[in-house]
């Protein structure tokens, strides 16, 4: 879903722009927006934007050689020789839940090895001495809302209101919802400060058309002003 890749990649270069350089928040920002990628078909894409990941502390490098199991495996490790996924799978196991988790034991794209914060080979990393300080604690969980309410202001600056309406269009269902779908009524969200930024920023650069014509755009069918997809499309 390529749409979903270039939101991402998109959202992750204006956010760098926009923030300042020591800002911790940004390397939470990054992991909601992959956790938010990571629930569509979408391809490895963190090479497109791999100098910031690696800059605000998503991501981290080391010599493959540096890698916990090096000393055991040499061999294996020096015989990757294209970019390779670190977790093994056994299909055949009774808890095989599917190869979601696939990031988790780092990657390797030679001659280096990747892995990201808050990952098993990211912990891995840190208890043995190769993370210290704030690289070494993990992210803080973010909601969807307040990355999106972050991306839309950092667009709104860079008059980039084409990605205000994209973000805008998922509604309230996807940017707060849950399994059970958005568990907030009209009066909650309008009380919630990042639900009413993001809305203030759609009214000021005029980007509600350009989220209306998104494929994601839920059209609001009812006309019951308490209804919340309603309430999301009335500015």
């Amino acid at each position: 879903m390529h749409e979903i890749e270039d939101l991402v990649a998109d959202s992750v270069r204006v956010l760098d722009g926009h923030a300042e350089p020591d800002d911790p928040r940004v390397r939470d920002w990054f992991a909601a927006l992959y956790g938010f990628q990571s629930g569509y078909d979408c391809s490895f894409t963190h090479f497109r934007v791999m100098d910031i990941l690696l800059r605000r502390g998503h991501t981290y490098r080391f010599p493959v050689g540096r890698h916990p199991d090096y000393a055991e495996r040499p061999a294996y490790f020096d015989s990757l020789a294209g970019f390779t996924g670190l977790r093994t799978f056994d299909e055949d196991a009774p808890g095989f839940e599917g190869y979601e988790s696939w990031l988790e034991d780092g990657y390797v794209e030679p001659p280096f090895l990747y892995c990201d914060a808050g990952t098993a080979l990211w912990r891995r990393m840190a208890a043995a001495g190769e993370l210290h300080g704030p690289d070494a604690v993990p992210p803080r969980r973010t909601r969807l809302i307040e990355v999106v309410r972050e991306v839309a202001v950092a667009a709104e600056g860079q008059r980039d209101h084409e990605l205000i309406g994209l973000w805008y269009a998922f509604g309230c269902a996807t940017l707060l919802g849950g399994p059970a779908g958005c568990p907030f009524d009209v009066a909650e969200l309008a009380g919630m400060p990042a639900v009413r930024d993001l809305r203030a920023v759609v009214r000021r650069t005029g980007a509600l058309p350009l989220a209306q014509r998104s494929p994601y755009a839920v059209p609001a069918e009812s006309a019951d002003r308490d209804d919340l997809e309603t309430w999301w499309w009335e500015l």
